[in-house]
């Protein structure tokens, strides 16, 4: 190296969860010149373009630990996120819950310097159950040591964008439209290319503090207003109606059935409208130095944007919807209680116990000195007895707050399929509850029959020892 040559520092190198999403995508074009990206997707990309794109499912801890080995920086940009099986027990918050506390947990064992999570505007109101579990997922992500940033956002004004494309349709297709309540809600939308240049001046900049943020442009409206405006600059004329209802069930249908978009979008989406969603403040934009567009320049943007097709749509598929599985695969996320005392191996051990006595004599449970669990059928003597499900507990995979067994053979288990299906509980949000969990675990019974056997069976296992565990005392 020549001695006037200037010593070249290193890229940082930034993993993205939700990268094939439209705000992932549109951040990867900022910032891949400038950064090492990382792209975590389900399945391969078909192309790199410049992005190292790695197979990794949230819904698996060691894959997401393996997915942001090496990056400095991650960024979270996963909403709703359901996982790729047939049949899915829980609820969205719960099963988000889940993935949040996986990735925290990843970025802790990675020694990453800073989180960075996208997530909605918090009313001074009783949230929804969409806005809870955005919420949640901020208090996961910084639940393990790891500091995080959370940017909330309203709506988000960009091409591919759902909330924008719901919009353009309904002004597209509706020439009378009759506008329920949550169509007078105040909001404070944001340009798209607004929203990635904050999450790239916050990958840059080691000056901005843990904690959250609200990002916005600056024009407050109404959802009328905005389709009012849409109607404008499409050059279509819409007569709008107000009915002084909000009726979330007939607006779900209403709109699913004029945009076809799915009762999993739609479900949330309508619910948290009524919510007035306007920024405390902007401070971290003037820190930025960064002027937002204004509601005019962003829909015209993305309508000339919408209007042409884009490359980039194929970099990777889609990581955070729900992909059609291949087999039949289960998943199930329980919340369970917790109280002072309870640790997630003590709860372990108390469902061993209880377990055992719970599901005798038609079914008996035998644990071994490991901590390996198995279920038997014993129609007459345990000479006849047939093993249903083994679980074998995961050691090194273990501690005080999370208790892994795999589950690793039995009648009732399909073995051919990898990787091998888990069962666990963990402590989640610094011990406040504890998630049991089900995950890549494949039935050998015929599907319709399991559906409508194993897996009400399981359900109500679940639920049984959910009171069981509310009746019982705290430990001293």
């Amino acid at each position: 190296m020549s001695e006037h040559t200037a010593p070249s520092h290193p890229k940082i190198k930034v993993a993205i969860a939700g990268a094939s999403g439209f705000v992932g995508r549109a951040l990867i074009q900022k910032i891949k010149q400038d950064v090492d990206v990382i792209g975590l997707s389900r399945s391969p990309a078909r192309t790199s373009d410049g992005v190292e794109w790695r197979q990794c499912d949230l819904f698996n801890l060691r894959q997401a630990e393996d997915g942001i080995s090496g990056a400095d920086v991650v960024v979270y940009l996963v909403h709703s996120m359901m996982p790729s099986a047939k049949l899915t027990q829980g609820t969205f918050p719960d099963i988000d819950l889940l993935i949040a506390d996986n990735f925290a947990r990843a970025a802790q064992k990675a020694n990453i310097k800073k989180i960075i999570y996208l997530s909605g505007m918090m009313p001074d109101e009783k949230l929804s159950k969409h806005l809870a579990s955005r919420l949640e997922v901020e208090r996961a992500l910084a639940s393990h040591d790891v500091p995080c940033v959370s940017l909330r956002a309203s709506l988000i004004i960009g091409k591919n964008g759902s909330s924008f494309e719901i919009m353009q349709k309904l002004v597209e297709r509706l020439p009378i439209m009759i506008c329920p309540r949550w169509t007078l809600t105040r909001t404070q939308p944001i340009n798209l290319h607004d929203v990635v240049n904050v999450i790239a001046g916050t990958i840059q900049r080691d000056d901005i503090a843990t904690g959250n943020y609200d990002i916005a442009g600056p024009d407050v409206l109404t959802y009328k207003a905005m389709m009012l405006e849409v109607a404008r600059l499409t050059g279509k004329k819409r007569l709008l109606i107000p009915i002084f209802l909000f009726s979330p069930k007939l607006s779900r249908l209403w709109v699913r059935l004029v945009t076809g978009a799915s009762r999993e979008l739609i479900g949330p989406l309508v619910e948290s409208l009524r919510h007035t969603m306007v920024a405390r403040n902007s401070l971290i934009m003037e820190k930025l130095g960064i002027s937002p567009k204004s509601l005019t320049e962003s829909l015209r943007e993305s309508l000339i944007e919408s209007a042409t097709p884009s490359p980039e749509k194929n970099l990777a598929t889609n990581s955070t919807g729900r992909a059609r599985p291949e087999i039949n695969t289960v998943y199930s996320v329980q919340r369970l209680p917790m109280k002072a005392g309870w640790t997630a191996d003590w709860v372990t051990t108390r469902y061993a116990s209880w377990i055992i006595k719970f599901l005798w004599p038609f079914i008996i449970v035998e644990q071994s000195p490991k901590g390996d669990l198995c279920f038997k059928f014993r129609p007459f003597t345990s000479k006849l007895d047939i093993p249903l499900l083994r679980l074998t507990f995961a050691r090194d995979r273990s501690s005080k707050h999370r208790q892994l067994f795999y589950i690793s053979g039995g009648l009732l288990l399909n073995s051919r399929f990898h990787p091998r299906g888990r069962f666990e509980f963990r402590e989640v949000l610094n011990g406040e509850f504890i998630l049991v969990a089900i995950c890549d675990f494949v039935p050998a019974l015929p599907w319709w029959i399991y559906k409508n056997t194993q897996a009400i069976a399981h359900l109500f296992v679940m639920t049984t020892f959910r009171h069981h565990l509310k009746c019982s005392p705290a430990s001293k």
